[in-house]
């Protein structure tokens, strides 16, 4: 039951990101929140098998912390990068037709 909670805190954490973060247009609206809730359950499974009790305070702080920072990085890398593909498409292409 915990693992529902801790991928539903992911996908909160990514829809956060998709929306707080600019360029979001450049990417699905799924893409980010759903980067959130795999990396929380992956993590929060990991920690599990480590050895970490599912009602300590770290093993969620520490759960939600990871799936918050991998949100945030693929929404700003992955914006910025398909921006950057989509003016040098734009480029390229404006050149072709000179």
């Amino acid at each position: 039951m915990e693992l529902l909670f801790v991928a539903l805190g992911g996908a909160i954490f990514g829809l956060a990101a998709r929306y707080a973060l600019p360029n979001r247009a450049e990417y699905g609206v799924a893409l980010v929140p759903a980067v959130g809730t795999a990396v929380a359950a992956v993590v929060w499974v990991a920690l599990t098998w480590l050895g970490m009790q599912w009602d300590s305070g770290w093993i969620w702080l520490v759960t939600l912390a990871v799936a918050a920072a991998a949100s945030a990085v693929t929404a700003l890398l992955l914006g910025r990068a398909r921006a950057a593909s989509d003016d040098r498409l734009l480029a390229q292409l404006s050149a072709a037709a000179a």
